[in-house]
């Protein structure tokens, strides 16, 4: 079921600030966003709000938000064709995140199991807004009636909720004010592991820099991190079920195909019997090939302040025009007083 038919085609998504954006970013997110620009009206977001549902440094979070924006920039998001913007400076997320939290039930979070895996057995001592940050996510989604949303396996649950909250806001006020958003599950979206620890996502949090390749590492740096990567003392296998029992190697296949956007089993077949080192010498030329460009570009963009802040100032004041005029709606059905 969908009523996305009676909006205007439009994608939201966003990336947090929290210092410091690897390949895992890049290939699972940021890289998916480039092509959904010619197809979509597309909002792209620093959300910073998110971010500080665990804590976060206040002058450190202040600036990551350039990292971010450079990082759209670089990787080919067109701040003219699409909006980029900071989260904060749009003050609307936070009071229909209000208003939502009013709509959606308490066992609706409950069942969500992302919320589980971050507080683990420190849920008593965790912020309410880790608990409540699906019901925010839902209110970046709905506030610029975004019909399609990208995507990951990890945030697709979050998804489902914004279309149980959207289905009984419709229902409870009676009236079609949002869409049901679409997932757009990108074919070539990667969920890139640990290089240490194929069973584990790539994170920054983890505890080894060799876990994990930055965008702003240099070429000497991508190439250490991929020889030392670990790899099965076994050649890489005859058949593409036995990856399944060798987590590593199927990340660095994941990684290779993702990085040359070829699919995942024609990367398999170029490297079937053969030694893990050419696997590695391969994936570290695809790799310094493409990332070399972006993190160039990000620095250079990273050194232009004055350039970021516009970009970021004008993308919320755009964000802003969609934002008020769609708070002015659910004020009005809702029965309360907008004054924006």
């Amino acid at each position: 079921m969908s009523n996305t038919g009676n909006f205007k085609n439009r994608v939201l998504s966003g990336v947090q600030p929290t210092g410091g954006l690897h390949l895992g970013n890049y290939l699972g997110a940021i890289k998916n966003f480039v092509p959904l620009q010619e197809k979509y009206e597309s909002l792209f977001c620093v959300v910073d709000l998110h971010a500080i549902t665990v804590w976060q440094e206040p002058q450190e979070l202040a600036s990551k938000k350039f990292e971010v924006a450079s990082a759209f920039i670089a990787a080919g998001i067109d701040p003219e064709k699409s909006i980029i913007f900071n989260q904060s400076e749009v003050p609307e997320h936070a009071q229909l995140a209000w208003i939502l939290n009013c709509v959606a039930r308490m066992g609706w979070l409950n069942r969500m199991t992302q919320f589980k895996d971050k507080a683990g057995k420190n849920r008593e001592n965790v912020s309410v807004g880790l608990f409540s940050y699906p019901i925010l996510m839902a209110a970046d989604i709905m506030l610029y009636k975004a019909t399609h949303v990208p995507v990951g396996e990890d945030q697709k649950q979050h998804l489902e909720l914004t279309r149980d909250v959207v289905l009984k806001f419709n229902n409870d006020f009676k009236n079609e004010v949002f869409p049901l958003p679409e997932p757009i599950i990108m074919k070539r979206a990667a969920r890139i592991m640990s290089l240490r620890d194929g069973t584990k996502k790539m994170s920054k949090s983890d505890i080894s820099d060799y876990s994990r390749i930055m965008l702003t590492d240099d070429n000497d740096v991508i190439a250490k991190k991929i020889k030392k990567a670990k790899t099965d003392v076994k050649p890489f296998p005859d058949e593409i079920e036995e990856l399944e029992n060798m987590p590593e190697a199927k990340n660095l296949i994941t990684i290779y195909a993702a990085l040359t956007d070829n699919d995942f089993d024609s990367s398999f077949q170029q490297y079937q019997r053969k030694n893990f080192s050419e696997v590695k010498s391969d994936l570290i030329e695809v790799m310094i090939n493409k990332i070399s460009p972006i993190r160039e570009e990000m620095l250079k963009l990273e050194n232009d302040k004055n350039y970021l802040n516009d970009i970021l100032e004008s993308g919320s004041l755009r964000a802003r025009k969609i934002s008020q005029e769609v708070l002015r709606e659910v004020y009005e059905v809702t029965g309360l007083n907008f004054k924006g």
